[in-house]
């Protein structure tokens, strides 16, 4: 099951789990569709894997299976490749 984390790991937007705004890579490195197309151009900066828009999970799903409330920021943010 996806953590579904939080918040984009650039810019610390909002990502809430019913969101379509989402981009993951495959260790769940998680940014927003700004940050991931415009500034990352749909690689992780972390691994170099590719960003693939992360899935929603239907709100009824959330109350038995919570997103994590983990927020993971990228200290200064990330840099444009």
């Amino acid at each position: 099951m996806l953590q579904l984390r939080p918040n984009c790991e650039c810019c610390d937007r909002d990502l809430p789990p019913t969101t379509d705004e989402a981009w993951i890579c495959s260790f769940e490195c998680t940014f927003c569709t700004a940050c991931a197309t415009m500034v990352l151009r749909h690689v992780c900066p972390n691994c170099g894997g590719e960003l693939v828009r992360r899935p929603a999970r239907l709100a009824a799903l959330s109350v038995k299976y919570p997103a994590s409330t983990e927020r993971v920021l990228k200290p200064g943010g990330c840099a444009a490749r």
